[in-house]
């Protein structure tokens, strides 16, 4: 028994080296997209950081376990702090709506190699997207809760609202970025800030009900005029 603290207390500290190592290897990774791109493989990505492919393999099960640690690394280091920086603003709910969109859309196209890299290489890897989507939805509906709640809005639906507020976003930035830009950032978080908007506000006009809602009047309202 008096053996065991010290095998016990290596252990540890080879568990950890090795988690640290890990986030040492995921950073380079991270770095070496950014160099070689989104297409970069295992042994381009090893040159980069300096290592051998032996000593990724020696951390990392294979190439889906080195992406879906780097898609968490970026997703929690930079994304979600980035977004949840802008929604967190003393600033009305508008103007949060819009720091939101310009947040996201700044990320991915301030880092296009390695959001590429983990959307390409991350499309099999459903666990990863479902995560990245849950992580985001939480953080969205906290922020629907505690503005909505306040304001006497119910706020029954805040996860769905939130699930397909973050799916939309997503999936027509992932658009964007695949189509070589076919319209300018600044469009398309304005876009994206029209739509969210419009679909808050309604929310807010039923009080959060979709009761209150099926019950009213829908018709379009008339053009603005030119």
């Amino acid at each position: 028994m008096r053996g065991a603290g010290p095998v016990d207390g290596r252990k540890r500290r080879w568990r950890q080296h090795k988690i640290d190592r890990r986030e040492e290897l995921v950073d380079g990774t991270l770095n070496a997209i950014r160099v070689r791109g989104a297409q970069a493989g295992m042994d381009e990505i090893a040159a980069e950081i300096g290592v051998s492919k032996t000593v990724l393999y020696r951390y990392f099960a294979d190439k889906n376990d080195l992406v879906h640690a780097t898609m968490q690394r970026f997703i929690e280091t930079t994304l979600l702090p980035r977004v949840y920086g802008a929604i967190s603003l003393d600033a009305d709910e508008y103007q949060l709506v819009r720091a939101a969109m310009t947040e996201y859309v700044g990320t991915v196209d301030d880092d296009p190699e390695v959001y590429r890299f983990i959307m390409h290489n991350g499309s099999g890897d459903n666990a990863s997207l479902a995560e990245f989507e849950r992580l985001f939805a939480e953080v969205v509906t906290a922020v629907l809760i505690d503005r909505a709640g306040a304001k006497g809005i119910r706020t029954d639906g805040a996860m769905l609202w939130s699930y397909v507020l973050v799916g939309g976003i997503q999936l027509a930035t992932h658009w964007w970025t695949t189509t070589d830009k076919a319209m300018p950032r600044q469009d398309v978080i304005d876009y994206l800030t029209m739509m969210a908007w419009s679909a808050i506000e309604g929310i807010a006009r039923a009080g959060g009900s979709p009761a209150v809602f099926t019950e009213q009047t829908h018709v379009l309202p008339p053009l603005p005029e030119s």
